[in-house]
């Protein structure tokens, strides 16, 4: 069954171009992935330090997988994470 993630980031403004771009590598290392079916990275149009990513795996040991990718732990653990005033993740299932 398809697993979707919808990621809710927000950064400082000084952050906001270091963050984007790091967003813009993760997207092609994890379109990449043989589990991923859709990654998409959207830059809120009011806030240009606060972006949603949209991504979609075969089910959720795709997304697992992506989750302990090297990638993942040297962008978005290592780069976006630690920039992040907040973050809001949800996780869902089609019906």
């Amino acid at each position: 069954m398809p697993y979707a993630v919808i990621a809710h980031y927000r950064c400082a403004l000084q952050d906001a171009e270091l963050v984007r771009a790091t967003l813009l590598t993760m997207r092609e290392h994890t379109r990449a992935e043989p589990a991923n079916l859709e990654y998409v990275v959207h830059a809120d149009t009011s806030d240009p330090a606060s972006f949603v990513l949209y991504e979609v795996y075969t089910d959720r040991a795709g997304f697992d997988a992506h989750a302990a990718s090297p990638h993942f732990a040297e962008h978005i653990i290592g780069v976006v994470r630690p920039r992040l005033l907040e973050r809001r993740v949800t996780f869902a299932e089609p019906l």
